[in-house]
């Protein structure tokens, strides 16, 4: 399905031409800048809403992440130069959501921190900035990562600091607020993925095949425990027992037979629902990143090399076809044909999201999210863009395959998308 770039009424294609060439994605002289690697990367299993993950707020998933890769890759951490790290709702978590997680974690107090909001691509952007800090000469070692408590995001009182003076109040979600609505048109962002699949043609059966798929992709993943790998356990206090959380909560609670039942969420007569739709959730994860020139002064054996990313960004009630344009971005700049990437993680925000993004670029199901997506594992908004690049790193390890490129739409029309490399294959 190709859509042209006629009117604000037609969603754009990453097939037309666009207004002004994209920018390089690196300069004459960042092209001969060292490699980076990736040394360590790991997630906590991600908690349902308001389930076992809960009793934790966001750094402290954080911290859990980040420990993990330290303790993974044995990299000292006074080598860290520092951590940056996706949070889309701070509200309630205490100030420098970063800071907090990087010294849980058992970092240096010297060592810097910044919290980057970038709603669902958060996680990611973390990643590209130490990325690119790293190409630049001005870091050699750095954490980048993601980490989100839904369940912990807060209810606010609009006006309440002036004085309630009489009658009832509002009170306003926190969580679907700042992280699931969109402030252009005033809605639920479920309400643009019903354009989305109108515009395609995504009917519901479409989109709860999808979904079921996502869900018994994911549920085989953990009954073989191929997320063992990536996963780090998390020990949480519930009830006055200690209790170990190192599998995806989601998937268990899920039963392929009811989605065909659910109503639609947004519309009366809509095609998404709950099931076809990214459920909320808790997690984090996290990655180390290391210049080429110091992995061979520490030692370090490399998991992937980071070959691209890039970005995108357009009408933002489109934000649902904003990822095939930024992998084609990445594409482009690297040389590259979408046949020539072997796996892909698209995030399921949306089942439509995924769905469009494989019809725009012409890529098989069988290559995409292939142990399920959001739908099924779940997204904890600010941690899915490093989630993802997670899993997919394993992925290549595990399948002995080179090259994968994950990719989040963004909240406000843009996508991010990140291509890596296997270390071993190169």
């Amino acid at each position: 399905i190709i859509f042209s770039l006629i009117d604000e009424g037609n969603p754009p294609s990453p097939h037309s031409p666009q207004k002004a060439p994209p920018l390089p994605l690196f300069s004459k002289t960042m092209s001969k800048a060292p490699r980076v690697a990736i040394v360590a990367a790991k997630r906590t299993a991600l908690g349902a809403f308001q389930g076992k993950l809960a009793p934790l707020k966001a750094p402290q998933l954080g911290a859990a992440a980040i420990r993990g890769c330290l303790d993974f890759c044995k990299v000292n951490p006074e080598l860290v130069q520092e951590v940056r790290m996706g949070n889309v709702l701070p509200a309630g978590v205490g100030q420098a959501p970063a800071r907090q997680a990087l010294l849980g974690a058992g970092l240096p107090v010297s060592v810097p921190s910044c919290t980057i909001n970038k709603v669902c691509g958060s996680g990611m952007r973390a990643v590209m900035d130490m990325e690119n800090a790293i190409r630049a000469g001005q870091k050699n070692v750095a954490v980048a990562g993601g980490m989100e408590s839904m369940s912990n995001a807060p209810f606010l009182l609009p006006g309440a600091r002036a004085g309630y003076r009489m009658n009832n109040q509002k009170v306003v979600d926190c969580m679907v607020y700042d992280g699931l609505w969109d402030p252009y048109s005033d809605m639920h962002m479920g309400h643009l993925g019903e354009i989305c699949a109108q515009n395609y043609g995504f009917t519901r059966e479409i989109q709860d095949n999808f979904a079921s798929e996502s869900v018994r992709r994911s549920q085989k993943a953990i009954k073989e425990g191929l997320f063992k790998e990536e996963i780090i356990p998390v020990k949480v206090s519930i009830k006055g027992k200690e209790v170990v959380v190192d599998t995806d909560e989601g998937p268990g609670l899920l039963k392929v037979e009811k989605i065909p039942q659910l109503k639609p969420a947004f519309q009366k007569n809509g095609t998404i629902t709950a099931a076809n739709a990214s459920s909320i959730n808790d997690g984090a994860a996290a990655v180390i990143l290391v210049s080429e020139n110091k992995l061979q002064e520490l030692g370090l054996k490399p998991l992937a090399w980071i070959a691209g990313h890039n970005v995108h960004a357009h009408e933002p009630k489109w934000f649902t076809t904003a990822p095939p344009f930024a992998c084609k971005k990445v594409l482009e700049k690297l040389n590259l044909k979408v046949s020539d990437i072997d796996l892909w993680e698209i995030n399921e925000a949306f089942a439509v999201v995924s769905l469009a993004c494989m019809t725009e670029l012409g890529i098989p199901h069988d290559k995409v999210n292939i142990n399920g997506g959001a739908c099924a594992l779940g997204h904890p908004i600010g941690c899915s863009g490093v989630r993802i690049l997670v899993t997919l790193l394993h992925l290549l390890k595990r399948h002995n395959l080179k090259r994968g490129c994950a990719t989040v739409c963004i909240g406000g029309g843009e996508a991010t998308a990140v291509v890596i490399e296997n270390a071993d294959l190169l």
